[in-house]
């Protein structure tokens, strides 16, 4: 029983650990986008606010260099989810379903197109791209995001679609289903977690992407990009709001899509 007890007493604190090391950053930095100079540019800063300052906050709303990144980025991440999962959910059920020696073929070589870094392909990407009048283009962006998001987010899917039982599909089929009807009233309600799974690491990644935003977007940048310009130039304030304000759709996204993600999905669908 004592062992027991000592055992919760470490899983939750651990797990109190692992909150606070993630919690505390995204604090420090609410804090200090609200904080008074005085209290942060000191040698003994204080942790807890004690006054709010607005100032700042002020700046980056009035600068004119807010709305335009954010709404790209916004634009950006969510089409790149979009069109991501419309691709990647019926080739991944399709290579759920080929026998296993091609399906782990086909598997390794969607992770070997993962192995080249962004950076050693954005260049030919971006002359590319150039020929064909979309540099600068939202649509251009959305492309290069899914080169890198296609392969991850298949690998998440064909282990989703693995688990979901073919006696289903064959039921259907006696109900008088069609193979598109039976994917769209059976197999992706089964598959809505790992579809949410899929469609919340696709957005963030998309929302947080650097290397890409850098080299496609001239005239208007992405929100990440905005941020590092900041970074450049020592605007330390301002940074921490425009960082701020970059956490908060990634927060709206992650709770919007987590009641889509729970172990029991399967409970109860196949009887007898």
């Amino acid at each position: 029983m004592k062992s027991k007890v000592i055992k919760n007493i470490l899983f939750y604190t651990g797990i109190a650990l692992i909150v606070l090391f993630m919690v505390i950053p995204v604090y420090i930095l609410f804090r200090i986008s609200f904080a008074v100079p005085s209290e942060v540019l000191t040698s003994h800063p204080k942790f807890l606010i004690t006054k709010f300052d607005f100032r700042h906050w002020e700046q980056v709303f009035k600068s004119g260099n807010l709305w335009p990144p954010l709404l790209k980025s916004l634009i950006v991440a969510t089409f790149t989810m979009i069109f991501a999962l419309i691709i990647a959910a019926p080739a991944s059920y399709a290579i759920s379903r080929f026998n296993k020696k091609i399906k782990y073929a086909v598997i390794l070589t969607l992770f070997f197109t993962r192995m080249f870094p962004n950076v050693g392909i954005a260049l030919p990407i971006s002359v590319t791209f150039l020929k064909w009048h979309l540099l600068d283009t939202n649509t251009g962006l959305i492309m290069a995001h899914l080169i890198e998001q296609l392969p991850f987010i298949a690998w998440i899917l064909v282990s989703t679609f693995e688990t979901i039982p073919i006696d289903l599909e064959e039921a259907a089929a006696i109900d008088g289903a069609g193979r598109i009807k039976t994917l769209i009233k059976v197999v992706f309600p089964l598959a809505a977690p790992g579809l949410a799974v899929a469609a919340m690491f696709t957005w963030l990644n998309s929302w947080n992407e650097f290397t890409y935003a850098l080299y496609l977007s001239l005239t208007t940048k992405t929100l990440p990009l905005q941020i590092y310009y900041y970074v450049l130039r020592g605007g330390f304030f301002q940074q921490a709001a425009y960082s701020t304000i970059l956490t908060i759709p990634v927060l709206i996204i992650t709770f919007a899509l987590q009641r889509y993600i729970r172990s029991d999905y399967l409970g109860g669908a196949i009887k007898g």
